[in-house]
């Protein structure tokens, strides 16, 4: 019961309160309890917190990837390199490998597979006019690109383009490329969809006025008209 209610005031943004709800619990609670709040925390922005609850959950240990990834970006969101690095070392420590992240697109009966960054399509110089036009059309209404979700110590700008060229990115703006208008755009990734490319995608679906469905390693998220299914929290 405690675990729901902290979840629950976790993802309501109720941060401090689900943290006290924990203090009040006489005995110790499961790591699943300190990452629906962690989660809350990355969500809601309250870094300060994040960072405490990043500690405790390191103390803790797990063997999901997932959970050091959450960690991890909480850490680069706070900007305490130091912490993404020793985070990064548990990985090691563990034998665990990044998978590199990739994006599928069905179109015309074709499947089309992106990694981030990739130049190799023989479209990409149309993905790259594409994925600009988005972008000075998404910063107009209000877009600022959340660099925090880059973990590396690196320029700002070198940030942003990386940002803009995550692998489901180039796949939705091939797709937008390459279907007839009002066409819904699925989108298959093997890894967390991160918050930027997420707010990224409801800007897309208002501009381009399409349905785009991504279907990451936790959910399917439904963007449209500038929402997504998900609410946010994912």
């Amino acid at each position: 019961h405690y675990a729901c209610m902290v979840d629950l005031l976790s993802r309501a943004g109720y941060v401090e309160e689900a943290y006290k709800l924990i203090g009040s619990i006489a005995t110790e609670p499961g790591i699943a309890v300190w990452v629906a709040l962690l989660s809350g925390c990355r969500n809601h922005g309250n870094l300060a917190l994040g960072g405490k609850i990043g500690e405790k959950v390191l103390e803790l240990g797990s063997d999901d990837l997932g959970i050091y990834a959450l960690v991890s970006n909480v850490f680069a969101a706070a900007k305490k390199w130091n912490k993404v690095v020793e985070v990064r070392k548990a990985m090691k420590s563990m034998a665990t490998k990044k998978v590199p992240g990739y994006s599928l697109v069905e179109v015309k009966g074709r499947l089309h597979a992106f990694l981030m960054e990739d130049k190799s399509h023989p479209q990409y110089q149309m993905i790259a006019e594409m994925l600009g036009k988005l972008d000075i059309e998404m910063r107009k209404m209000g877009y600022v690109p959340k660099t925090e979700f880059v973990l590396h110590d690196i320029g700002e700008e070198i940030k942003e383009r990386m940002l803009c060229n995550h692998s489901e990115r180039l796949a939705i703006a091939f797709a937008l490329l390459n279907t007839s208008p009002g066409t819904r755009i699925l989108i298959i990734k093997n890894l967390r969809v991160c918050g930027d490319c997420h707010i990224a995608t409801k800007f897309i679906s208002k501009i381009a006025n399409r349905e785009i469905v991504v279907r990451d390693v936790k959910r399917f998220h439904h963007f449209k008209n500038g929402v997504c299914s998900c609410g946010d929290f994912w």
